[in-house]
């Protein structure tokens, strides 16, 4: 069964931050891990305060360009046990690649 719209872009938020929380914690690695395009990596990321997830950037010292990794500070109302017991489910569900 196909997933709607609503079921993808919610399985697509659990997931990265997941990943996140995880260590695959940048739009790179985050695109390596799971075949998305650039943008719907990026917008994903930014997604997540729509979810009450607080996710940050932060710029690795000395760098410049934007060098860093994402780290959830907050995940709001969502369970990161759950998501962790579950992220093999929404990985399959999304049709993403085995990390």
């Amino acid at each position: 069964m196909a997933l709607s719209k609503t079921q993808s872009s919610f399985y697509r938020r659990l997931y990265v931050a997941h990943l996140i929380a995880d260590g695959t914690a940048s739009i790179p690695a985050l695109i390596e891990a799971t075949g998305m395009p650039r943008r719907t990596a990026q917008d994903t990321v930014t997604a997540l305060t729509e979810l009450d997830i607080h996710c940050e950037f932060e710029q690795q010292a000395g760098a410049r360009h934007h060098i860093g990794r994402y780290v959830i500070r907050d995940w709001g109302p969502i369970d990161p046990t759950w998501v962790a017991a579950h992220a093999e489910r929404l990985r399959e569900a999304l049709g993403y690649p085995p990390v």
